[in-house]
């Protein structure tokens, strides 16, 4: 018999390690299915972007370049933030991972109060769905718009759901359920928050910087 194979858990460490490979499991899962949302939303903006890479151009000239690179600094920051939460959680340090939890949350909120400045910017100048300015506008442009609330909307949405998430990580983390050895929960939540950055990684240069 050989002696040298690893031991198969069994009982509760066994079952636990199986609902943690399941929560990793369906949380890949659940990445790969916004992955096809955005991905569709993403070829859709391509689409008419070769349609009307003129008008995309006059109209990208109108977004705010300092507020998108600053948020875009805020989101890769809070994904650090993230990171280093888990990494603190795992070797034991609570109060550590809880302060970048908050960290986190607290850069998220950031992020959104810009994104409504901005918004809060071009409503007061008409520009909206079927707002008067915008609809003065070309084709390519209203369509460029229409794509810029869509897209940045439902990542607002994420961001949002986001932080949601993470706050209810910070409760169970103060109550002991996410600890050294279970921390999926936390893992799961910072894989989704990367994901939502990276999202944000592709539409800054789509709406912000594109010529």
């Amino acid at each position: 018999m050989d002696e040298t194979r690893t031991p198969i858990l069994t009982g509760a460490a066994g079952r636990e390690g199986v609902d943690e490979l399941g929560k990793r499991t369906g949380m890949w899962f659940f990445l790969f299915t916004e992955l096809l949302f955005f991905g569709g939303m993403f070829l859709l903006y391509s689409i008419y972007r070769y349609k009307f890479a003129a008008d995309f151009h006059r109209a990208a000239a109108d977004e705010n370049l300092v507020l998108g690179s600053v948020n875009t600094a805020i989101l890769l920051t809070s994904s650090l933030a993230m990171v280093l939460a888990v990494a603190a959680v795992r070797r034991g340090q609570i109060r550590r991972s809880l302060g970048f939890q908050r960290a986190t949350i607290s850069l998220g909120t950031v992020f959104l109060v810009i994104k409504g400045i901005e918004w809060g910017a071009k409503i007061s100048r008409g520009i909206y769905p079927n707002g008067p300015t915008l609809l003065s506008l070309g084709q390519g442009q209203i369509l460029f718009f229409g794509l810029y609330f869509t897209m940045t909307g439902l990542h607002a949405l994420h961001v949002l759901i986001g932080i949601t998430v993470i706050a209810f990580m910070i409760r169970f983390t103060k109550r002991g359920v996410i600890g050294p050895d279970r921390y999926a929960r936390l893992e799961n939540t910072g894989l989704y928050w990367h994901f939502v950055d990276i999202v944000w990684v592709y539409l800054f240069p789509l709406f912000y910087l594109i010529t």
